[in-house]
């Protein structure tokens, strides 16, 4: 991926094109102010789509759908897919489709897809980036996923693990060159990214 620079002649405002809460959260690390705006996205599947793919795929549709609204803005757009050997595993939404996922994931290998997208329509910027993070899960048994499901109820996150909570006890091994990815927003890249994009990270202006 290049992350060559985009000239920019001004601060242009950030927005963040998702309502999770985790994105946010992460992207309040870097300490600039943000904006969050809910991207008009059907997240449907496409027939024989493969889970990197509607990753991209979806990641591109948010922050061009916010971009639409907001042309002179930079706008972080990013989805996440779990991939069990080909499968997509989304947010299971409910306890029993938690369940079924976590029964599918014990003992395997799942790679987390998560693909990160910024965009300015004024000045034509357009970068993307997917982060891949293989993640093993312990041969978990029935007991363990109804405890865990119980106590961390992660109804909202792809694969039903929350790594950053009491999920991370779910796991054997977790391998990435960009942790955060596994929570939702691959940082690393995100940051090259806004700094290409013209957005000032660690001068004396980034958090005013």
């Amino acid at each position: 991926m290049n992350f060559a620079a985009m000239p920019s002649q001004k601060t242009r405002q950030l927005i963040l094109g998702s309502t999770s809460r985790y994105r946010r959260e992460l992207l309040e690390r870097l300490g600039i102010p943000f904006q969050v705006a809910a991207p008009d996205v059907d997240e449907t599947p496409l027939p024989q789509e493969a889970p990197r793919v509607l990753a991209k795929r979806l990641a591109l549709a948010k922050a061009k759908a916010v971009a639409a609204q907001f042309p002179q803005a930079v706008v972080i757009g990013s989805d996440q897919v779990a991939d069990l050997n080909g499968q997509s595993l989304g947010k299971p939404g409910t306890h029993d489709k938690a369940v079924a996922q976590l029964r599918l994931m014990r003992g395997q290998t799942v790679v987390f897809q998560t693909a990160v997208t910024v965009v300015c329509l004024e000045n034509g910027f357009e970068q993307r980036s997917l982060a891949a993070v293989r993640v093993k899960f312990r041969d978990l048994t029935d007991d363990e996923i109804e405890n865990y499901l119980q106590r961390e109820k992660p109804y909202d996150c792809a694969g039903s693990a929350k790594s950053e909570g009491l999920g991370i006890a779910l796991l054997a091994s977790i391998d990435s060159d960009d942790p955060t990815a596994l929570i939702g927003l691959p940082l690393i890249r995100t940051c090259q990214m806004l700094r290409a994009a013209g957005i000032e990270l660690l001068s004396n202006r980034a958090a005013s």
